[in-house]
């Protein structure tokens, strides 16, 4: 990472949301922002807990074994949406949870994500890395014959880490993935709509949860039928503030980033790829971007907290961000509660575009 300034500061105010203004035509509208309003359709997003029926595997799946095998299953599914042949027994998600137990965070590559993403809180592992080193499992998941969307392609829209403990390399893991919250989502003037699915992971140790993230995906063109549709909150005009720090992007790093992350989807480290999907070109890990922002902060993050991160626009690569970290007194965490912690804004400075607004709360 190659910083501006200094990003390690306290600040005094926040502002939430943004407004995108994208390369690619569609990517814009495809990525509004995560906080829709979804009272209207409670059903939508409950969270019944993990299925009751477990598939447990004997380690972590190799991304890199997993985007092969997606590959195929993708493309065949993509067909049945552009030809409007879905089928509306898939409109459901796996009734089943993968879990993988005994597994220890590899502390070689711990240290090469940190050296990577610039994370300087020595004593506790980021959650991140957690994510990262856990990906295979949502990915084994999503190549699931019963997953209803193609796994090539969907966008990473949103991010939500809830933290109780630190986890670290010594600890021995067991972690359970589970699909939730499928619904379709309004995209740009709300004409066209995808289809939205939430992947959650829960992490245990010494037969307690230590941790759970809960990233949702979006596939755009993807309608399924009899879905409940989510409502969309009015986005705020993005102004940039003045930025307390940032970095650049380049080919290297991205590779580098797919490398040690284990993410190797082709949109990161192929033009080609990238611009099949609608990108102008190469587009940064989401993740990455989050964990940068992130690794601003330093070891003030804590061992507990609820990190949460949605991506406006994609980073373009190669290029450049800007940074905003400051302290917020009452950042809300649920619709009844408020903590102290600090908000994140990143942005593409040129342009004034927001990639990605996020923020983490002190528990």
């Amino acid at each position: 990472m190659e910083p501006m300034d200094d990003a390690t500061h306290e600040p005094e105010d926040v502002g939430r949301h943004g407004e995108e203004h994208g390369d690619a035509p569609w990517i814009d509208d495809l990525l509004e922002e995560d906080a829709a309003s979804r009272a209207a359709h409670p059903e939508a997003t409950v969270d019944r807990g993990a299925p009751e029926r477990v598939e447990r595997l004997d380690a972590v799946p190799e991304p890199g074994r997993v985007y092969a095998a997606a590959l195929a299953r993708s493309g065949r599914l993509m067909l049945g949406a552009s030809a409007g042949t879905q089928d509306p027994a898939r409109a459901h998600v796996p009734d089943v949870a993968l879990e993988v137990a005994g597994i220890r965070l590899d502390q070689e590559r711990l240290d090469a994500y940190r050296a990577l993403v610039g994370d300087r809180a020595a004593e506790s592992t980021p959650p991140g890395f957690v994510h990262v080193s856990l990906f295979g499992l949502q990915l084994a998941l999503m190549t699931r014959p019963d997953f209803p969307l193609p796994m090539l392609g969907m966008v990473h829209v949103a991010n939500r880490v809830e933290q109780l403990r630190a986890v670290t390399c010594a600890d021995e893991l067991t972690a359970r993935t589970w699909a939730r919250a499928l619904a379709l989502r309004p995209i740009g003037d709300g004409e066209h709509v995808g289809t939205q699915v939430e992947l959650v992971t829960e992490v245990r140790t010494a037969g307690a949860v230590a941790w759970q993230g809960v990233s949702t995906y979006l596939a755009k063109g993807v309608a399924l039928p009899r879905l409940p549709i989510l409502a969309r909150d009015p986005r705020e005009p993005f102004a940039p503030p003045v930025p307390t720090g940032g970095w650049t992007t380049d080919r290297v790093r991205s590779k580098e980033y797919a490398r040690v992350s284990g993410d190797r989807n082709p949109i990161h480290t192929s033009s080609l790829a990238a611009r099949a999907f609608g990108f102008p070109r190469v587009i940064a890990h989401g993740m990455d971007t989050a964990a940068r922002a992130l690794a601003a902060l330093g070891p003030v993050r804590g061992e507990a907290f609820t990190w949460r991160v949605d991506f406006a626009a994609p980073v373009l690569v190669p290029g450049r961000v800007a940074l905003r970290v400051e302290r917020v007194d009452d950042l809300e965490t649920t619709p009844d509660s408020r903590r102290p912690g600090w908000a994140m804004r990143a942005w593409e400075p040129t342009k004034g575009r927001l990639n990605l607004d996020g923020s983490l709360a002190l528990a």
